[in-house]
């Protein structure tokens, strides 16, 4: 009995598994910190600074229930110390900021002060001119570095970054108060222990 002829080409038409890329992000992308900082890559151990999940934001209405609007979340942020010298204090904020970043916080939420020479990241940008640099602050995007000099020009932000990296100068209790004042949600402040406390047994 003749056989029929008839054997198509499977193997053109046959579909073998099929190998789908992933489309979606993973939760650990990190996310992206402004501007031409050295310190991008992350340094394990290092606890994360404040608590992991965002804090909600500061409320601005007064007529909500109550509980809602408790005075010491506009008054008294929570703090944390990060003990650094003056001249590791710049290294520990960029730490905090990539730290605070991989737990959830958007860039917007975070301002980093310094209380000596500018971040480098704010050095560069001011060399393009005071305009442009303010304009990336009144943006509110991204994770904004500036002096303390400047601090009276600065709106609230839920986190904010003190780094004391200055040489030991008489106004630190300042600072701290006028950064205290702008954080919404948390201060964390990378400097020497000793003076650090000193200042905020001073009235901080």
């Amino acid at each position: 009995m003749p056989l029929i002829p008839e054997e198509p080409q499977i193997h053109e038409s046959a579909q073998g598994p099929r190998v789908t890329p992933a489309a979606g992000r993973t939760a650990s992308t990190p996310r992206p910190v402004p501007g031409p900082r050295s310190a991008a890559t992350p340094r394990p151990g290092r606890p994360v600074p404040g608590p992991a999940r965002p804090a909600p934001p500061r409320p601005h209405s007064t007529s909500g229930t109550p509980g809602t609007a408790r005075p010491e979340k506009r008054s008294a942020p929570q703090f944390q110390l990060i003990p650094a010298s003056a001249a590791a204090a710049l290294d520990a904020a960029d730490e905090a900021v990539d730290l605070l970043l991989d737990s959830g916080r958007t860039p917007g939420d975070i301002l980093v002060v310094t209380t000596g020479e500018q971040h480098p990241w704010a050095a560069h940008e001011l060399s393009f001119g005071e305009a442009a640099y303010w304009a990336q602050y009144d943006s509110g995007e991204d994770v904004f570095f500036a002096h303390a000099e400047a601090t009276g020009r600065l709106a609230p932000r839920p986190v904010v970054i003190v780094a004391v990296n200055d040489d030991g100068g008489e106004g630190i209790a300042d600072v701290l108060s006028g950064a205290g004042e702008r954080a919404g949600a948390l201060l964390i402040v990378c400097g020497d222990p000793q003076r650090v406390n000193a200042a905020r047994g001073a009235g901080v």
